[in-house]
């Protein structure tokens, strides 16, 4: 219903609304462009099987193949699923970190499913062709095969790491707890690589498929260690990050200033986040993703961030001077090359905090920006001075949406929106909220005849 939403007076403030992000820029992967890459690695596999199986006869040969294939996809696919979470800047700026965080979900299920499948087909196949036992052939395949124990070690490594990965267990997990069983994927890396190696018929077979094998393993490995390990390192001697003050916003939510020298070497850019990490005696060890809340300064970043556990309300006890390590810019909601644009967004909650820093920076003439922010209650409503002083000086529509959703109704509906957003179908939009407000608002945006092309959104939940 469209009365649920108001339009606060406008006043002025202390926030200058036509200010200027700092330089950007990068390479961006196009997400059809990676796809299509993994697509064609993948054919190549099945070729090379393809290539070294003149035929396929028998009980034990059809099981054997099939075990054969399931092992080289897993292999394969285990070495993509380590490149799209090894935070390269050209997918992180251009396919974007949640869509990259599904894709590894999605391709974790695959590759478990893969493994499983290759384990369990090899087995019964040799089984079959020994004319023995299952039990008994798996455990002369564990103690007689060159790495075959150590693949047996990763293959249960990573269905650990699968079962804590699941939509159901992972909710109960504390976001540092999760994030590091993570790394034992990479130990799974390590013991299987040998096994596919010392046991792969193929690679025996070709040595050029060897080589390739090693040439992917070896590159990916270099990603990892590169960005998600060295250039943390490197970014913290060369810009110095500190802590320069922390500001309570609204009750149980506080920003964190951030100072640092050579920040627009950064590439940061309005919408992005950071991995941080505060180094004090209990936040050293865990990095946290958290948007940038303004657009960044030459001098400054600002963070803001809502209590939801121990780790983000240790945040509000900061003092001025801790040294940060950040890891980053990394994600796609950003307004990019945006220009001549109508532009539309929508804010839930927390999620106010990257659509903040759009709101102040985004390229939109005066009368084709619009902000609608909803809220449970206006305590609840965080940056109301900054957000009415930016809509002033922009001469933006800034809505709010504030009440317990038994009392308001759905205030996403695609008769709000086009009510409340005319010309709505011509309009970029950036979404960020709640997972479940989010898919209602882009459910509502699609009906409402907004392209899909034209909508943005990017998930922050772990």
């Amino acid at each position: 219903m469209s009365t649920a939403f108001t339009s606060p007076v406008r006043n002025g403030g202390a926030v200058d609304g036509t200010h200027r992000a700092m330089p950007q820029g990068g390479a961006r992967a196009r997400p059809e462009a990676v796809l299509v890459a993994v697509a064609v690695g993948a054919l190549a596999v099945l070729g090379l099987w393809w290539a070294g199986t003149p035929s396929v006869s028998g009980l034990d040969g059809w099981l054997t193949n099939a075990g054969r294939i399931t092992g080289l996809l897993a292999g394969y696919a285990f070495a993509v699923l380590l490149a799209l979470m090894a935070r390269v800047p050209a997918l992180e700026r251009g396919v974007g970190s949640d869509r990259l965080a599904r894709w590894h979900s999605m391709g974790g299920r695959y590759v478990v499913g893969l493994a499983v499948a290759h384990t369990l087909l090899i087995i019964w196949g040799y089984a079959v062709t020994d004319g023995t036992g299952v039990v008994s052939e798996t455990v002369t395949l564990n103690l007689t095969y060159p790495d075959v124990l150590k693949a047996t070690v990763a293959l249960l490594l990573l269905v650990g790491v699968g079962i804590v990965s699941a939509r159901a267990v992972r909710r109960r997990l504390r976001y540092e707890t999760w994030f590091h069983l993570h790394f034992y994927t990479y130990l799974v890396a390590w013991l299987a690589f040998g096994h596919q190696l010392a046991n792969g018929s193929e690679f025996l077979t070709f040595p050029a498929a060897r080589t390739a094998w090693y040439v992917l393993y070896v590159a990916v490995a270099v990603l990892v260690v590169w960005y998600r390990f060295l250039m943390p390192v490197r970014q913290a001697f060369r810009h110095r990050l500190k802590v320069a003050g922390v500001v309570q916003e609204a009750p149980g939510v506080v920003s964190v200033h951030i100072s640092g020298r050579r920040l627009d070497r950064l590439g940061a850019e309005p919408g992005q986040f950071f991995r941080w990490r505060f180094l004090t005696r209990d936040l050293w060890w865990s990095p946290n993703p958290y948007s940038l809340s303004a657009a960044p300064r030459p001098g400054e970043l600002r963070i803001t961030v809502k209590d939801l556990g121990d780790q983000s309300r240790a945040l509000a006890r900061l003092r001025p001077g801790t040294r940060v390590v950040a890891e980053g810019p990394y994600g796609a909601f950003t307004a990019g090359r945006l220009k001549g644009r109508k532009v539309l967004l929508i804010a839930g909650g927390v999620g106010v905090t990257p659509v903040r820093a759009l709101f102040e920076s985004v390229p939109a003439a005066p009368g084709d920006l619009t902000l609608l922010y909803r809220a449970r209650t206006t305590g609840d409503l965080v940056f109301r001075a900054e957000l009415e002083a930016i809509s002033t000086a922009r001469g933006a529509a800034l809505h709010y949406c504030v009440g317990p959703r038994s009392e308001i109704g759905d205030p996403f509906t695609p008769e709000t929106l086009t009510e409340r957003v005319p010309g709505l179908r011509e309009h970029e939009v950036y979404v960020c909220g709640p997972e479940s407000m989010t898919r209602s608002v882009v459910s509502a945006l699609r009906a409402a005849g907004v392209p899909k092309r034209r909508i943005h959104h990017e998930s922050f939940e772990f």
